[in-house]
């Protein structure tokens, strides 16, 4: 039976290609809000960290309503990293909109979810946005879409999607790049023209498949997914096939619904809508709910698997537990292990050592936003260098590999290739972007990538926009030279003091600042040359007859660096390991110790021989 008053749709795209500001418009003039109500930009994005950042972490849902047909949309992130809650989304529905940025055109993530909306075989509605920007050329835009279906091998009924035109910002769609009628009711229209509605039995027993996780306070965890077969009431029995294969029982005690950014409470649902439940209390992603007279677990979309990994372990510096509020083994254990239950892309497993965790994830930027949560929360820990994992294929050592896109000014093309062959990438595509700039595109291994970013904004002077996205396995590339400069190390624990800095800047860049208490084998800078060094940053000018104490007022500083958290995972080396904190972030060496620092690194070389 078809739901001829739902369509269920889910708008992917490229991080920063207006998703969420698409959205916004879309529901400002669907009504859902008054005409007098204050309405914050990108209201999907509600994580702090997401308004920060400017990007989509958490995959959301939401409804509008177009000539009494009720549109529920999932709002998708566009960060690679964040591929495993686009993945999941496109589940819950039956169409998609591809969004292209009108300048940008088509970025590595474009082609990710396009792919795998493609493995699903949903309609796809071609939206070309940011036509009002300046040197846009959506038409060309549009036809490298067409060529990307042709690439990912789509069927030929792909290539009469309908294309439609628009500015988000300005909050207008139209069939040609030029503004022809106010509004997004083309965009409203063509959902309903072009998007199925969902199809299910009504009168089935109940089916329905838990895609995403929400958690209140007040009701608990919340399952939302939508219904495949049959009806549902509140207060009703239900049935559960777990992931591992058991059966258990349960009571729905509330339903809800979603009406603009609000959930609605409900008394009953049935086939093809989007619905959250609530009263079962260890429900998770990928389980199956049914009838209370049994259950047909449902397959779960496969989930790509994490690339890189590293380890979360208890802070065991000189300065452990003076901001945390969470600090001990068993507090990290059960905040990693509740993080699984809604982060279906991450996996953590134990370690020899019981206050040792193996983080592994799809990313930099997927690991560090886990981290930046946790500190929020009140945690404290350390965290060492990521690592990518390696695969043995067919008796192949192999390792995953990034396409990278690098838009670079044509003056630093020479320099970008350089740098990527250094780190084993290869050159697949080089292309002008437009008059002054160069898109250049690799195949390169994603170790190269760890530390790369900070390195290739140096070398640009800031002016390259680097994406990547993981492609695939393939053989290993051999080794390459990582970090190529050294660490200052303090010597000795302590404030840190003007004239110490002073003497130790002329050695490399500074991380620190004065009065900034440290200790011994923590790292305060960035030497100038490859190897470590060891500074005494509370070293003291000697007071005598000649020399006043008062005098370190008239050395100079030179402004010290502040790190980003990322910044600081793509620093740390293999001996090194980030201290994370509520308000501090430090750099250490593993062995605090000199002396312990020598005979580590004899024993590996020792190992190596």
């Amino acid at each position: 039976m078809k739901k001829e008053n739902i369509r269920n749709i889910a708008i992917i795209a490229h991080v920063d290609h207006g998703k969420t500001t698409l959205i916004d418009a879309m529901l400002k003039q669907s009504g859902t809000f008054r005409d007098n109500e204050d309405v914050n930009e990108r209201v999907m994005d509600s994580n702090d960290l997401e308004r920060e950042r400017g990007i989509t972490i958490l995959a959301k849902n939401t409804s509008v309503y177009y000539d009494d047909i009720k549109i529920n949309i999932v709002d998708t992130p566009g960060h690679a990293d964040f591929g495993g809650e686009v993945e999941r989304s496109l589940s819950l529905v039956n169409g998609v909109i591809l969004l292209a940025d009108a300048f940008e055109g088509c970025m590595p993530q474009t082609r990710f979810v396009l792919k795998k909306a493609l493995e699903q075989n949903l309609p796809v509605i071609i939206v070309i946005n940011k036509v009002d920007r300046e040197n846009s050329t959506p038409e060309k835009i549009a036809d490298d879409v067409l060529e990307l279906f042709i690439d990912l091998e789509a069927d030929e009924s792909y290539l009469d999607s309908k294309i439609l035109f628009a500015s988000a910002k300005q909050g207008w769609a139209s069939e040609t790049p030029q503004r022809q009628a106010e509004g997004m009711g083309v965009l409203f229209k063509a959902i309903k023209d072009e998007i199925p509605c969902p199809v299910g039995d009504e009168e089935g027993d109940f089916q329905f498949l838990v895609s995403n996780i929400e958690y209140d306070e007040y009701t608990g965890r919340l399952a939302i997914g939508k219904i495949e077969r049959g009806s549902v009431s509140t207060n009703e029995s239900v049935t559960i096939a777990r992931k591992e294969g058991e059966i258990s029982k349960g009571k729905i005690s509330q339903l809800y619904t979603y009406e603009g950014l609000n959930k609605v409470p409900c008394k009953s649902a049935s086939a093809g809508e989007i619905i959250c439940i609530a009263g079962i209390a260890d429900i998770n992603i990928g389980e199956t709910i049914g009838s209370a007279e049994g259950v047909e677990a449902m397959p779960f979309v496969e989930i790509d698997k994490p690339v890189l990994s590293m380890n979360f372990s208890v802070n065991t510096s000189p300065l452990a537990g003076m901001d945390g509020k969470y600090v001990t083994s068993r507090h990290l254990r059960n905040r990693l292990f509740r993080e699984l239950l809604s982060n279906i892309s991450l996996e953590v497993k134990p370690t020899d050592s019981a206050d040792t965790f193996k983080v592994s994830g799809r990313g930099e930027l997927h690991l560090s936003i886990l981290i930046e949560n946790m500190r929020r929360e009140g945690y404290e820990f350390m965290v060492s260098k990521p690592t990518v994992i390696t695969k043995v294929i067919d008796g192949v050592k192999c390792e995953p590999f990034e396409r990278l896109v690098i838009d670079v000014h044509d003056d630093h093309t020479g320099t970008v290739i350089e740098s990527c062959a250094n780190r084993k990438g290869e050159l697949l595509n080089m292309n002008k972007s437009s008059d002054s700039y160069t898109r250049l595109e690799f195949m390169i291994p994603s170790r190269g990538l760890i530390g790369y970013r900070s390195e290739l904004m140096t070398a640009t002077k800031g002016t390259a926009v680097i994406n990547s996205n993981f492609e695939k396995y393939m053989p290993y590339k051999g080794d390459f030279e990582g970090r190529s400069r050294g660490s200052l190390i303090a010597s000795e624990p302590g404030e840190s003091i003007t004239y110490g800095l002073y003497n130790a800047q002329e050695r490399g860049s500074l991380f620190i600042g004065p009065n900034t208490t440290v200790y011994e084998g923590m790292v305060v800078g960035e030497n100038a040359r490859p190897d470590d060094m060891t500074v005494n940053v509370c070293k003291r000018k000697q007071v005598t007859n000649m020399r006043a104490s008062g005098s370190d007022e008239t050395l100079r500083l030179t402004p010290h660096r502040q790190l980003s958290l990322e910044q600081y995972l793509e620093f740390i080396n293999d001996d090194e390991l980030l201290e994370v904190t509520p308000n501090h972030l430090r750099v250490r060496k593993e062995y605090l110790n000199k002396q312990d620092r020598i005979k580590a690194e004899n024993r590996k070389k020792q190992q190596g021989k």
